[in-house]
């Protein structure tokens, strides 16, 4: 079925407007609350934020729905997203929810809604939403005496400092290690520094004065030079590079050059496996991982298993088949002892527990295999379903034929725009670039056809 306001990470879009508007995030709210209010205990909701002016307009509709539907409301403030579903959890609430679009620019916002496990909705209790967002939900309403109260517990905020802290191995102590984070001016802003620090380490910190409306902007895992530059200013041994909901992590090297999802990925499954922790012999990530990082695992008698993008389909597997340790490309990193979602922070202590047991610099440390050149474009579909054409598929069988043995070919509809993406990698970067474009010629010449 296809979904009218969920996408891969919740419901996401321009702020204010539809469907991001505060008439339907109180609809979110009685919905949820609905469907999650079991039993006869008082029923509780956690509400975390990152730092967009519009986060303000969201949380009080969340709030009047929640507490429509009679459950009690806990308000965090800005926190990282792992600290929502680690509070959920903590708290024993029925539901928690927060408020972010992610890496994306400020003008937008979304709702992400953990259940009581801490872990992501399944499709099928978001599909139980869909089919209540757009109905009279008059019949829903808590009694009078039933509606629910909301009050601030922003001090809550230091339970997930302590729980971050305590997933730094106890022989490893940053103390010597100048760090540089950027906090992207988002929801991390405040307890990163503060973790880091306590742990005792000297910090440097930049993206960490919010405003309502530089959250990402030019900063942050998606914007890492300006880390690349405080880095080689303050002379730090490592960037520290989050994102605006803090669940995904980019680092920098000594030298100032960044270092990605699939590189970080590489350095803990290898030393997790090294310390006899690693479960499931491999790790999980996403069909657009780079190849030299599945190649690097199966050099050391380790799996790579590929799910289709989205950190949600990663948990998934991970969860199916039993492994500790998944992540995108991107940064997002999963490590399921520690946590159900990403989590950019904790990602990064395990980073710097084999920086400092190794006793090398980073760059030493986290280049761990050359990526295979990697070409990625998109062709927009205006009507149609060219993938189906025969042309198309003759195509893209001739192409998976010619990469056989040295490469990887990937071509997937956008989930979020009309686009369809076509992704080549191989040894030889002239022939994977030609292959593409290849490819979107085809693609683009019949996308019109039905």
């Amino acid at each position: 079925m296809k979904r009218k306001y969920f996408g891969t990470d919740g419901i996401r879009g321009q702020s204010n407007v539809f469907p991001m508007t505060p008439d339907l995030a109180m609809r979110v709210g009685i919905a949820v609350g609905t469907i999650f209010r079991n039993g006869a205990h008082r029923h509780r909701v956690v509400i975390g934020k990152d730092t967009r002016l519009s986060g303000y307009m969201l949380e009080n509709a969340l709030v009047a729905g929640f507490t429509a539907a009679g459950l009690d409301v806990f308000l965090l403030g800005p926190i990282p997203t792992p600290g929502v579903a680690m509070l959920t959890r903590s708290l024993r609430a029925d539901v928690g929810v927060m408020i972010s679009a992610s890496h994306n620019p400020f003008e937008d916002n979304g709702i992400k809604l953990f259940g009581p496990d801490g872990y992501k909705l399944s499709d099928e209790i978001e599909a139980q939403i869909e089919d209540l967002l757009d109905k009279d939900m008059s019949a829903q309403l808590a009694k009078s005496q039933e509606i629910g109260r909301a009050k601030r517990v922003e001090g809550d905020i230091y339970r997930y400092i302590e729980h971050a802290k305590r997933t730094l191995p106890r022989d490893v102590t940053l103390q010597g290690l100048r760090i540089a984070i950027d906090c992207a001016n988002g929801a991390a802003y405040k307890v990163a520094p503060l973790a880091l620090w306590e742990l005792g380490a000297d910090v440097v910190t930049i993206g960490d004065e919010p405003n309502g409306v530089n959250i990402n902007l030019d900063c942050g895992s998606t914007h890492p030079a300006a880390l690349s530059r405080k880095v080689h200013e303050v002379r730090a041994d490592i960037g520290i590079a989050l994102d605006g909901d803090a669940d995904r992590v980019l680092i920098v090297d000594e030298n100032g050059t960044v270092i990605d999802g699939d590189q970080l990925m590489a350095v803990i499954g290898n030393s997790w496996a090294e310390d006899g922790v690693l479960k499931g012999n491999g790790i999980v990530a996403t069909v657009m991982s780079n190849l030299g990082l599945e190649r690097y695992l199966n050099g050391r008698g380790l799996d790579l298993h590929r799910t289709k993008v989205g950190d949600r389909y990663v948990v998934e597997h991970m969860r199916q088949h039993g492994f500790n340790v998944g992540g995108e490309q991107s940064g997002h990193l999963v490590l399921s002892d520690f946590g159900t979602t990403g989590d950019g922070l904790v990602a990064a202590l395990q980073i710097l527990a084999c920086v400092k047991r190794q006793g090398k610099t980073v760059s030493e440390v986290c280049h761990r295999f050359d990526p295979v050149p990697q070409v990625l474009k998109n062709v927009r579909v205006s009507a149609g379903m060219p993938l189906e054409n025969a042309a198309v598929r003759q195509a893209i069988a001739d192409a998976e034929s010619e990469l056989a043995k040295n490469g990887r070919l990937l071509i997937r509809p956008s989930g979020t725009e009309p686009l369809i993406r076509v992704m080549a990698e191989g040894d030889d970067r002239g022939q994977v670039e030609r292959i593409v474009d290849e490819l979107i010629s085809v693609i683009g010449g019949v996308r019109n056809v039905a």
